[in-house]
Formats: structure tokens, C-alpha cells, sequence
């Protein structure tokens, strides 16, 4: 199964890749990794470590939690909460202060969520009080 994943990744790679219009030796080059090395991974012969598919999502430009998912380190509920964190840590019109109580709302509202059973969301407006800002 791990090769499965490790085929769709580097697919997923070649095809990013191409539509950012790189050669495979200037991705490797803006990725810090050998072109030998960056050819593997695009064929499915090696599994890249979570440092390189980073570095490789940085030259890219695209989110290297998408490919951690593809390579299986993470799961798609995991990469979720990932971009959402990321979205609003890179917002630039919230302040350090503010990006910080609004991660602590979004943790209290998923640790409410995951207590109830039923899967549901609940009512949007039950616990927001509760959070002392």
C-alpha cells in the first residue's frame, strides 16, 4: 500500500510540476535536491522524507500538508485543520495577539465538536460566550 501512495505522489508531483511549467532540474534545483533524486520520487522508486516534500511544496508553491496526505504521512482531517491554521497565521490583517485567540476559539470549538457523539456541529452559538478572550 505504501507504494500506492508513493505513485500517486510522485504522479501528483509530475503534474504540479509541469503545470508550474518546471523542468524536472530547475524544480530540483529551487527544491535543494538532486535531479536523480527528484526523478525517483516523480516515478514512485523513493519515499521523500517530510523535509524534502516541504522543501519541494515551497518551489512549488502549492501546501505541503496536500502532500504529506498523498504521501501518507498525514490524513485528510489532519491536513484540514493544518491549512486552517496556516490561513490564519498568514493573514496579515490580524495582529499576533488576535491570531492567537483565534486559534484558541477554533481548539475549543474542535474539542467541543469531537465530545459529541453524534457528529454534529451542534448550535454555532452555545459555548461561544464561554471563551474568555
Amino acid at each position: 500500500m505504501a507504494s500506492l501512495n508513493v505513485g500517486n505522489l510522485g504522479e501528483y508531483l509530475r503534474e504540479q510540476r509541469r503545470t508550474a511549467q518546471l523542468s524536472l532540474r530547475q524544480l530540483a534545483e529551487a527544491a535543494g535536491v538532486s535531479n536523480p533524486y527528484l526523478s525517483q520520487i516523480e516515478r514512485g522508486l523513493r519515499k521523500p522524507s517530510a523535509e524534502v516534500l516541504q522543501q519541494v511544496a515551497k518551489a512549488l508553491r502549492i501546501s505541503a500538508e496536500t502532500l504529506y496526505v498523498r504521501a501518507g504521512i498525514l490524513d485528510e482531517r489532519d491536513r484540514e485543520e493544518l491549512e486552517t491554521r496556516a490561513a490564519v497565521l498568514a493573514d496579515p490583517s490580524i495582529n499576533e495577539r488576535q491570531k492567537q485567540v483565534l486559534l484558541q476559539i477554533y481548539d475549543s470549538f474542535r474539542k467541543e465538536n469531537a465530545l459529541d457523539t453524534g457528529g454534529g456541529t451542534g448550535d454555532a452559538g452555545t459555548g461561544a460566550g464561554s471563551t474568555e478572550l
